[in-house]
């Protein structure tokens, strides 16, 4: 998909399901990532992740699209554009956008932690103390479960 069809796209997707025309920039923008697309605050643009062709199917690349134009219009609109905000969450449900991104499967991610009481997993770059660090949710420390060696 091209920059061009990329922009018919999120123009439709606006105008079908926000009734609001979208005026400004939708790219590509293989900067990114670990999200799926950005808004720009100051030329109202949109970025989007081009890995979301390649590890997704289009559900879900509507889904970030409907999540990045309800951050534009309550933005344009003078409503609260956050995250946190009731009109955003509002807003999304409505149109029935994606709240989060999935997960890239070409992440960096070199270890996995596991807490010992609830099983939450833990992924990171760089390697976590287990005896200083506890879960936040059940206050039991971490264990290793999976360590890639670098390439």
């Amino acid at each position: 998909m091209t920059n061009k069809e990329l922009q018919s796209l999120v123009e439709n997707i606006s105008q079908n399901y926000f009734q609001l025309p979208f005026r400004h920039k939708a790219q590509w923008n293989s900067r990114l990532r670990t999200t799926g697309g950005r808004y720009h605050l100051k030329t109202h643009n949109l970025d989007f992740n081009p890995k979301l062709l390649h590890d997704f199917d289009n559900d879900i690349l509507i889904g970030i699209i409907k999540h990045e134009l309800c951050h534009y219009h309550l933005h344009l609109s003078g409503k609260g554009y956050q995250h946190k905000d009731k009109d955003f969450k509002m807003l999304l449900k409505k149109v029935n956008g994606l709240r989060y991104c999935p997960r890239f499967s070409d992440t960096n991610y070199r270890l996995i932690y596991q807490c010992k009481g609830c099983g939450i997993k833990v992924y990171r770059q760089r390697q976590l103390d287990t005896h200083k660090y506890i879960c936040k949710k059940c206050h039991h420390h971490f264990e290793l479960i999976y360590k890639r060696n670098r390439d």
